[in-house]
């Protein structure tokens, strides 16, 4: 596995060297665009949507709409916008895991130490699990700075970047209205969950979709006619919200 960012936790005075890993990877197939009888692959063009002509790299530029015009913005002005560069991971505060909500959670990537830097990560390792904290920090990779929680994790640290508050959409914006229920219909439901509540294992969940359209390809390249799943009608069900929550118990 290759380092995507090396750096440092700032613990205090204590400075811990590190890696930063890719906690996650694309198990689902790439596709390319093909033109159908000829199989050659299709190739986007930059063009011009007012003329249609096609637009070199070296006469393109970023522009932002604001207020019926555009403002272009050149690299100097990324430059000049983007944060200090720091190669320091730099814990802040430190609070429950439980306390942030899974809206904020992004990317995940793995922590290890550098040569030199083992007993003092093991220390921030051991002592997270013992407090049961995260560590809240900011850190710039990219040039993009990023929000980002840093927890012990199967034996590692792991930091998970954060959506900042910003990017979250009000929940109100939804226009959701929840309606009234009954008694009966709570204390059903509530039976429905007990009944089906058990400890968590991730491993139990496959992307079945994936691996069965992995097998139709490689069916497809070996000339047989791959089978296809028929999907399965299920059974009219009343419209009656007690009497489905019923039958779901039954």
């Amino acid at each position: 596995m290759r380092a995507i960012w090396t750096g440092a936790i700032g613990f205090g005075l204590v400075n811990i060297p590190i890696k930063i890993y890719s906690a996650t990877q694309e198990n689902r197939p790439d596709f390319d665009l093909l033109e159908r009888k000829s199989l050659d692959r299709v190739r986007y063009k930059r063009v011009n949507e007012r003329t249609g002509k096609e637009v070199d790299w070296d006469d393109i530029v970023k522009g932002h709409y604001l207020k019926d015009r555009y403002i272009v913005v050149e690299d100097a002005d990324f430059e000049e916008a983007s944060p200090e560069k720091t190669k320091t991971i730099n814990l802040q505060s430190f609070v429950n895991e439980s306390a942030i909500d899974s809206v904020y959670f992004e990317t995940p990537y793995y922590l290890s130490p550098q040569k030199g830097g083992e007993k003092a990560y093991s220390l921030l390792y051991r002592a997270l699990a013992k407090t049961k904290k995260a560590a809240l920090s900011t850190f710039v990779m990219r040039s993009t700075e990023s929000l980002a929680i840093i927890r012990p994790h199967d034996k590692l640290l792991l930091l998970n970047r954060l959506r900042f508050h910003e990017e979250i959409r009000p929940a109100s914006d939804a226009g959701i209205t929840l309606s009234t229920v009954s008694k009966a219909e709570m204390d059903m439901a509530v039976k429905l969950i007990k009944q089906h509540t058990g400890d968590f294992n991730v491993e139990d969940y496959r992307d079945e979709y994936s691996k069965e359209l992995m097998k139709l390809i490689r069916a497809k390249a070996k000339g047989k006619r791959p089978t296809v799943r028929k999907l399965k009608k299920k059974p009219k069900a009343s419209t009656d919200l007690l009497e489905q929550l019923k039958a779901s118990l039954g």
